[in-house]
């Protein structure tokens, strides 16, 4: 069965998301006539509405729009004094929580030597055996030692 044409992107799709881009830097009306007006190769809202892919890359653009307005208009009830303190203590929170996020980085880290050295971890791998995608963030994170760890033979 072939797919029907007009359901996935086409090559003039660039133009139609740098024509919605265009209107959404601008705050003008996303509509398919709009759209249609502005863009080089579509002469009608139709040709937007009728293919599920621009419709649905329409109705994308449209909600981004509306929570853009949204977010304008709570910003213009406030004073800018008031949004630029809330900003700059928003700014403070994130890097206190940059901080923290680094100080547990170093000690989990240092907690991960610790148990390497101790021969446990073989053990503490075990314990994630079954949780690869949290020992691939903590990679991410880089909160697990780069070296491989092996146990050292007991000493006699």
């Amino acid at each position: 069965m072939t797919a029907k044409r007009g359901n996935a992107p086409s090559q003039g799709d660039e133009s139609l998301i740098k024509v919605l881009d265009d209107l959404l830097d601008r705050d003008e009306d996303i509509t398919a006539r709009a759209v249609a007006r502005l863009h080089p190769s579509i002469g009608h809202a139709s040709t937007i509405t009728r293919n599920p892919y621009r419709a649905d890359l329409l109705a994308q653009y449209q909600a981004k729009q509306r929570e853009v307005r949204s977010h304008i208009g709570r910003m213009a009830k406030r004073s800018k004094e008031k949004v630029a303190a809330d900003l700059a203590s928003k700014d403070i929170r994130i890097a206190e929580l940059e901080r923290q996020v680094d100080i547990l980085r170093a000690s989990h880290l240092a907690m991960i030597r610790a148990v390497g050295e101790l021969g446990g971890m073989r053990i503490w791998l075990r314990f994630f055996e079954d949780h690869r995608s949290i020992r691939d963030e903590l990679h991410k994170l880089q909160a697990m030692p780069d070296a491989v760890v092996t146990n050292m033979p007991p000493k006699r």
